[in-house]
């Protein structure tokens, strides 16, 4: 009788135990198929949110192109200037701004097709930094990142000797700027340095003038030596509105007549900057584009999360 009992002691210890492995496996099951589930949900919404990004680019394009039917400059004052009302899609929202990349200095201006240093694009330059407060040394690291030789830019410039001995080692680009980001790869450039930079400077693909309806005082006053910040402010009221009515006749007295070659009132290269918000899924989304006539506008490289 005393067997009888522990048997049926152990079998239903063991019963007992199996409904618990039961359970935890089946909990397992559970949480395993929801975190999959809520996965494929978020893998959904960010790829919807990536073609709701991709489908706003177009539209923004084609309004770039209605704008250059109707306007004969670009200028503060149009509408893609302004940064773009938050929309409400399905589960989310959107939010933008146009930006004008001939605002800014092109880093890509400094070294011409032949492979020569561009020297009154260096000047320009030099005079952004030391505006900037920064050592205008600094360009010749950049002239030696963006040239196709190996040969180094005095004083302070870097070629493959340098970059080679770091860890992790890396190359010169040897090209034209794709990024401005890629100045945190220059020797003489560290964060602060780029956040300091960051807002003046561009990367252009090819050679670009300035818009001076759009420039920054910082940019305008850079345009040639001794500009005053007199003169700069006077500048910044005379543009408000449509811009500047004849750039030859306000800025022949300030510049001389090369860098007077400098500067336009038209703008064909934008960055879009996007963020589309779906359930829990956020996209940021940069876009370069090149508006190439009143026809036409193409996107030169886009991309998610970086400038």
């Amino acid at each position: 009788m005393l067997k009888n009992k522990k048997n049926s002691g152990v079998a239903m210890i063991t019963a007992m135990m199996i409904v618990a492995i039961v359970s935890l496996i089946t909990i397992n099951l559970l949480w395993e198929n929801t975190l999959n589930t809520r996965k494929t949900i978020s893998n959904i919404n960010r790829d919807q949110a990536i073609q709701v990004a991709i489908g706003v680019e177009s539209w923004v394009k084609e309004l770039l192109i209605q704008d250059a039917k109707i306007s004969e400059s670009d200028h503060l004052g149009e509408f893609w200037s302004r940064q773009l009302p938050n929309l409400p899609i399905d589960g989310g929202s959107i939010k933008g701004e146009i930006y004008d990349l001939q605002g800014n200095f092109n880093i890509n201006n400094l070294v011409k097709q032949n492979g020569e240093i561009d020297q009154n694009q260096l000047k320009f330059f030099e005079r952004v930094l030391s505006n900037l407060d920064l050592n205008p040394i600094i360009a010749n690291a950049i002239i030696d990142w963006i040239d196709s030789d190996q040969y180094t830019t005095y004083p302070d410039g870097a070629e493959d000797d340098i970059y080679m001995k770091l860890n992790p080692a890396y190359r010169t680009a040897n090209q034209k700027m794709i990024s401005i980001s890629e100045l945190l790869s220059i020797s003489s450039i560290n964060t602060e340095i780029y956040k300091v930079m960051e807002p003046y400077v561009t990367s252009i693909p090819e050679n670009s003038k300035i818009n001076v309806n759009t420039a920054s005082p910082l940019i305008l006053k850079s345009l040639d030596d001794g500009i005053s910040d007199i003169q700069v402010k006077r500048l910044i009221e005379e543009r408000r509105g449509t811009g500047y009515d004849e750039i030859a006749v306000t800025f022949k007295p300030l510049l001389d007549s090369d860098n007077l070659l400098n500067v336009t009132n038209k703008t064909n290269y934008f960055q879009l900057k996007l963020l589309v918000n779906i359930d829990n899924i956020s996209i940021l989304m940069y876009s370069m584009i090149k508006r190439k006539s009143q026809n036409s506008a193409s996107t030169v490289y886009r991309s998610f999360g970086t400038i």
